[in-house]
């Protein structure tokens, strides 16, 4: 029969040598450590959490800011990115078929009269020739097609 091994006493601090000492005191300090970034994930995830509340509540906030004073204004709340009064393709189309043929300078000069920037126009006219709402009979001239 085999003997039964008497369970492990556990070596008081005095009887430890200087190296199970420091394999000791470094396992603490992993220990420690490890705690320490655990409370850190948690209390992050709780501001994270809280930032969100906030903005969202702010988000709201102003939302009843913008619909309160779009009501005292008389006006309606603006829509980011878009400006009132049609797009600029429509007001070219529409200065293309006022004009019948019109060359890009004579465009740019109409579009400036009008107070609307033109810095995209090339792109915009590639944009209505793609869609079949202008063509381009010469270079550089546009028409509505017939």
């Amino acid at each position: 029969m085999a003997k039964k091994k008497a369970p492990a006493r556990k070596k008081q601090v005095t009887d430890l040598s200087a190296a199970e000492l420091y394999k000791l005191a470094k396992k603490r300090e992993q220990e420690e450590l490890q705690k320490t970034i655990d409370a850190n994930k948690e209390k992050l995830l709780a501001l994270r959490a809280k930032r969100r509340e906030l903005i969202a509540k702010q988000k709201k906030e102003l939302r009843k800011i913008d619909a309160e004073i779009a009501r005292l204004s008389g006006k309606s709340p603006s829509r980011k990115g878009r400006k009132s009064g049609g797009s600029v393709t429509e007001k070219v189309v529409a200065i293309i078929a006022k004009a019948g043929k019109i060359s890009t300078s004579d465009l740019k000069a109409e579009l400036k009269k009008k107070g609307i920037s033109a810095g995209n126009l090339p792109q915009t006219l590639a944009y209505l020739k793609r869609q079949g709402r202008v063509t381009s009979p010469a270079r550089t001239i546009y028409q509505v097609p017939k």
